[in-house]
Parts: C-alpha cells; structure tokens; sequence
C-alpha cells in the first residue's frame, strides 16, 4: 500500500482553478522531487498534502486512511507527516534547543529529558549542535533551515514535506541545506520535495514531477525526465538547465 495516494484532487481559490484533476502515489523510502515554474501549483499541492489548504474536492489517502474524512486526527497525521517550511516558521523567543522539544513533548508526551536527547541527537545529525541556547534572531538562513530540519525530524515522522527549503536563502548558504537533505535522502526516510534545485532534483531524488498550469504533466525517474522529456513544456522549461 503506498504511504500517501491523491486522486482527482482540485483546488480552487474562488473562480481560479489553481489544482486540476491530480493523481499520483507515493511510496515509502521514495524522495519525489515536485518542479515546475512558479505559480504552477507546486506550493498549493503540498499544503493541501499538510491540510494548511482544504482541497476543493478529491482524495487524498495517507496508509489507506482518507484525511478529508470528518473523523480523521488531524493532529497525529501533522506529527507523522512533517513539514519544512521556505521561510523556517520557528518559534522566535525560543532558543534552538526548545524549538525542537516543544513538539515532542505536548504532541507526543514525551518527558524533557527523552525530549532533549532526541533533539541533540538530530541538532547534532543536521551540524547545529553548537547552537542549541541561540534564538533564531542570531542564526543565519542555512542555521535556521537546518534547525527547522531537525525540528521535524524530532517528531519522527514518516513523511517530510518540503517547501522549496532553499528560496529564501543566500546562495552561498543554499549548499549546507541541501548537504542535509541529501544525507537525509540517503537515510531512506520518505521526502516529497517542492524545489527549484535542479541538479538535486535529478541527482537525489528517485521521482521526479513536473507540474504546469495545475496539472501533473510528466511523472517518471530523473534520468527520464531530465535526459528525455515527453512533453514540449517540460523541455522548454529544462532547456535553461539541460543547456549549461
């Protein structure tokens, strides 16, 4: 059974029609890159996957369960499919150490002590070890990303959501998130991915989808859709890329 299964979603925003007729599955250990230009519906389609947007109509099934449905937990679903935001979302009058414990111990009712040790452990996997009584105020965009990184992480989730992790950074500080992601792919945990990072797209992820217009136009392996895709659009809109 696949951990997250979307048919005939729609989502619109008043007369726009921003989502149309979308199918996929997604399967566990896969890293699915979701690409495409901005304001094709990428961001929409996530956020709907997080229920942060109501789709219109549809369904979207996380282990055979409809999370639409009015007697699905919505609060279990959110600690086991987590989300990694463009713009980190951390709590900013708390430190970088309460920031990744806060979740575990209202939502999973872990005690502070088991709370600190799993926050360590993955402040130390993601490289912020050193900066756990920092506010997010005194870190860099990359720190905080990395610090949102292990935040979702401590609520041992079996999906990570990302929202293009790397936009609203400085290029030099795009690589040390990236190098996170990249491990954490390795480490076999499911990622669905929003990015406009190409060459992690093609070389990281085991899917690749392309969206235009709200639709899925190509869904296929990397080395397909990079190295030939079906659809004029998606070589119009790799050109750039395939060129260099």
């Amino acid at each position: 059974m696949s951990i997250i299964k979307v048919n005939n979603l729609e989502k619109r925003f008043g007369d726009n029609l921003v989502l149309k007729d979308i199918n996929f599955a997604i399967e566990k250990n896969e890293v699915v890159s979701i690409i495409g230009s901005s304001g094709s519906g990428k961001s929409t389609l996530l956020r709907c996957l997080n229920l942060l947007e109501n789709p219109t109509s549809g369904q979207i099934l996380y282990e055979g369960k409809d999370i639409l449905s009015h007697n699905f937990d919505e609060r279990l679903y959110r600690s086991q499919v987590g989300m990694v935001f463009q713009n980190f979302n951390l709590f900013e009058n708390k430190n970088v150490l309460d920031n990744c414990t806060l979740g575990q111990e209202i939502v999973l009712k872990k005690s502070k002590e088991e709370s600190k040790k799993t926050a360590m452990e993955l402040l130390t996997t993601v490289g912020m070890e050193k900066f756990v009584n920092h506010k997010p105020s005194q870190l860099s965009g990359g720190q905080k990303q990395r610090v949102a990184i292990a935040r979702a992480l401590c609520m041992n989730p079996k999906v990570l959501l990302f929202d293009e992790p790397t936009s609203a950074l400085d290029p030099e500080m795009v690589g040390e998130v990236l190098e996170v992601m990249t491990k954490l792919a390795k480490s076999g945990i499911t990622m669905i991915v929003v990015t406009h990072e190409m060459d992690f797209a093609r070389d990281v992820s085991t899917r690749v989808l392309f969206m235009d217009k709200g639709i899925i136009l190509e869904d296929g392996k990397p080395e397909e859709i990079f190295n030939n895709p079906k659809n004029e659009r998606t070589r119009e809109f790799l050109s750039r890329f395939l060129n260099n």
